[in-house]
């Protein structure tokens, strides 16, 4: 990245003046050494984002930033509806609200060390993962319809859970104005034996001990403790969501003309959130969220189950349970006015200051939990969300690591059994059906999550509260 395109702000915000049909600046939040490591594709894709119409504010990157489809991975923005604002599939992505979910386990990791191995077994044989995994649950046409609207409200009416569980997951568990009959039968397809499965890619399911506080107050609150182990699930909607992504991004190409929105990307194609097409989007998006949602609930419930097979009497409770690929309607400052607007985070998390009234009332005076996951064999974070980062990027920060490479180059550079066996020796235990995936997921391919984290923290978008260390690791 060349850093002459940029007018520095402060050590960890760049901002690109608009400019050609621009309609708002571009930011990118960084540090100037995670700044150059980026993609010049991050420069154009953001900049491609402030042309669209509706825009409001500014187009924000994250300090994890990367290429993507259309919008960067990182990417956030806001759009008005009464301004002619858009909804973008590609400003949501394919994986609809794939997000992380943290559970306290209390347990101690010197406790759990002399069973670690037999419980990452269990884990694997209990939780699908990989490519095309399938579940113990196989739903029905109306069983379908009743998970995209219900989400783990749906799931926890069935047992997996409680309502405990509900109150640690944004939006309750339930995305409001899903439309189940807006998503295709082939994306219903799809998803029919996926609900309580990882899939592949980045999702995992890690055993993690709490290794650094960086805020008493906030960990006090969040109930983390030096040398206990959590538990954290990453996985998405699966089949489901890639084929609603996959299904309106071709309708909103074709339709765009007629709507009068001269494309700066194909990759980029939008609605008006206003038209029948843009309400179609959000109705399936929606369900999509849902679908996330109660996926992750039912891993919960597996995993649950694994505990108290191992150790009887073990309390697994939530800590958070948060998306980071997702556009929702929500309430935001500009210019001293409030507004609504729909925000798109696109491999960026929902990170709400303290007092705002979506968060659960117990921590409500302290902010939302920010749950950021490393790649595979190095740390994770939990960081709260703050005020000023509500001022600056819509109350949104980074969702991990953000990868280096791609896939393919990691895979010519690293062996997954050399990473399997390496890893071991520093006592993470990797657990997956595929080694070639693993090797797409070597650490190696991945930015530094720990500067990722520290650009975040110094930007103002969210505050460290705790440090995570992998001690197993079920890999998709």
């Amino acid at each position: 990245m060349d850093l002459s395109q940029f007018e520095r702000v402060s050590d960890y915000e760049w901002r690109i003046a608009p400019f050609g049909r621009m309609r708002v600046p571009a930011v990118i939040y960084a540090d100037k050494a995670l700044l150059l490591e980026m993609d010049q594709k991050v420069y154009e894709q953001i900049t491609n984002v402030a042309m669209l119409p509706g825009i409001v504010k500014a187009a924000y990157a994250m300090p994890d930033a990367h290429w993507g489809y259309g919008f960067p991975i990182g990417g956030v923005a806001a759009f008005d509806p009464g301004e002619g604002g858009v909804i973008s599939a590609g400003g949501v992505g394919f994986d609809i609200s794939c997000g992380v979910r943290t559970l306290h386990t209390g347990l101690k990791a010197a406790d759990l060390a002399p069973i670690k191995q037999k419980l990452a077994d269990r884990l694997f044989a209990q939780i699908p993962a990989g490519v095309g995994s399938t579940g113990r649950l196989r739903l029905d046409a109306a069983e379908m319809d009743a998970m995209l609207r219900g989400g783990a409200q749906w799931a926890v009416k069935r047992g997996y859970g409680t309502e405990a569980d509900l109150n640690r997951t944004e939006e309750h568990g339930r995305m409001p104005g899903a439309e189940p009959d807006k998503v295709s039968e082939h994306a219903k397809h799809r998803q029919r034996d996926e609900v309580g499965t990882l899939g592949s890619g980045n999702h995992y399911l890690e055993l993690q001990e709490i290794v650094e506080i960086y805020d008493a107050e906030a960990a006090e609150r969040f109930r983390l403790h030096p040398g206990e182990v959590v538990v954290s699930i990453h996985c998405g909607s699966r089949g489901l969501g890639h084929q609603i992504g996959t299904e309106f991004l071709k309708q909103m190409v074709i339709a765009a003309p007629g709507y009068g929105i001269q494309l700066p990307d194909r990759e980029l194609a939008c609605a008006p959130l206003d038209s029948p097409l843009g309400q179609d989007y959000l109705g399936a998006m929606r369900a999509g969220v849902n679908c996330a949602l109660a996926n992750r609930q039912v891993i919960t419930h597996l995993t649950r189950e694994v505990f108290t097979e191992i150790l009887p009497g073990s309390h697994l409770t939530l800590i958070y349970d948060v998306s980071h690929n997702t556009c929702k309607q929500e309430q935001h400052t500009v210019d001293g006015k409030p507004r609504t607007l729909f925000v798109h985070r696109k491999g960026a998390t929902r990170a709400f200051g303290p007092g705002h009234p979506a968060l659960p009332q117990d921590l409500r005076d302290v902010g939302q939990p920010v749950l950021i996951g490393g790649s595979m064999g190095t740390a994770s974070y939990v960081l709260v969300g703050t005020a000023q980062g509500m001022e600056r990027s819509f109350g949104s920060a980074c969702h991990g690591a953000g990868r280096a490479m791609s896939r393919h180059q990691a895979t010519r550079q690293w062996h997954g059994s050399d990473l399997v066996r390496e890893l071991a020796s520093q006592g993470i235990l990797i657990r997956s059906p595929s080694l070639r995936g693993v090797a797409e997921e070597a650490p190696g391919a991945y930015k530094d999550v720990s500067a990722v984290v520290e650009a975040a923290d110094r930007a103002g978008l969210a505050r460290k509260v705790a440090k995570l260390k992998p001690l197993a690791c079920i890999k998709g």
